[in-house]
């Protein structure tokens, strides 16, 4: 077999490059084993504010701009529903929470997504003596059917290999690649956290987070928007709510744990005060950077070999953006921006 383009791992990272690919007439094969799970098991907020401070997340506007037209076309392609459009909520615990909502209002980056003034309605469920502020031109993602009907796709169109990739298959020569018996001019790593297990990438400075969700169905709960306190609470329909999330820096399995459970189910009782049943508990490890910021590039010494890792909490937000960047920057040797760029790693 020969293609253009090698993908290992298919989370939003591969999903988005391979996008890119389709959109440039190139070819590729995705190899997923199934063992990273952090998109799958992502609340798929897209948000352009940091709410606990009122700060604009970093590249916000950008990344909404390519991100809203990327999934848009993703449900045209796949007959699917992802995109869900959902003010947030939050709950204000203080008058002086309330002030620094009102400054925030008036900052220029923040105004487009902030409404300048206190929500006091009353819902059922949720104790507001200080009201809360509303955060428009926002929404969350289906990562999982998203990512099912993905697979679904690519199985149809002979586009995936369930199989683990063997880094020791590789044979690189000054131009192109031989894996096995397939032959590529590139291969294109987005392993998320296994990237720690990659001999090419493993030193890049990865942080390992794993997260852990729950959903309860709360049929008295009675709310139409993601609410952000100690935890968020995010509608699902059908009275179904998902609360997260945890971080845990020391743990690095997807099993899902009993205190997790507990950290969760300790925050949600200081906001909601109707009765709830959990209905699942899930867990996964989501590849961070210590600057917050995505691993992209080409490696070093070998330029037929990339990366596209390190997405974080915001993965439905940035992976279009820089899967068109690392497309852009090994197809037209356009630079990477320095934030992104593994570069700024010696």
């Amino acid at each position: 077999m020969k293609v253009d383009y090698i993908i290992v791992g298919l989370g939003l990272a591969g999903l988005a490059f391979s996008r890119e690919l389709t959109k440039h007439n190139k070819t590729f094969i995705i190899f997923e084993d199934d063992s990273q799970n952090s998109s799958r098991v992502a609340g798929g907020m897209y948000n352009p504010i940091v709410l606990k401070r009122f700060n604009p997340v970093w590249d916000a506007k950008n990344q909404l701009e390519k991100a809203m037209p990327f999934y848009k076309e993703l449900e045209e392609l796949l007959g699917g529903k992802y995109d869900y459009k959902v003010d947030i909520f939050r709950l204000f615990t203080s008058i002086e929470e309330q002030n620094n909502w009102f400054a925030a209002c008036d900052k220029p980056v923040l105004a487009e997504y902030l409404i300048p003034k206190v929500v006091t309605d009353n819902y059922n469920g949720i104790d507001a003596p200080f009201g809360y502020g509303n955060v428009t031109k926002t929404g969350r993602i289906d990562t999982l059917t998203l990512l099912k009907d993905y697979k679904k796709y690519l199985e149809k169109e002979n586009l995936i290999i369930y199989n683990k990739f063997d880094y020791k298959a590789i044979n690189l020569d000054e131009e192109n690649i031989e894996y096995k018996d397939i032959t590529a001019t590139k291969v294109v790593f987005c392993e998320g956290f296994g990237m720690k297990k990659n001999p090419y990438f493993k030193t890049l400075p990865m942080e390992e987070a794993k997260g852990e969700l729950i959903t309860i169905h709360a049929p008295e709960l009675e709310i139409d928007f993601v609410l952000k306190s100690s935890v968020f609470i995010m509608p699902l329909g059908d009275d179904l709510f998902k609360i997260g999330a945890t971080f845990n820096w020391t743990d690095k399995t997807n099993t899902p744990t009993e205190k997790a459970k507990e950290e969760l189910l300790g925050k949600l009782n200081t906001v909601i005060n109707v009765p709830y049943k959990i209905v699942d508990h899930v867990a996964g490890i989501r590849p961070t950077v210590n600057d917050r910021r995505p691993l992209v590039g080409i490696h070093k010494e070998h330029k037929q070999l990339a990366i596209l890792n390190g997405l974080g909490t915001r993965g439905v937000m940035i992976a279009p953006t820089v899967a068109k960047e690392l497309y852009n920057h090994i197809e037209n040797n356009a630079e990477l921006r320095n934030e992104i760029d593994i570069s700024r790693f010696k």
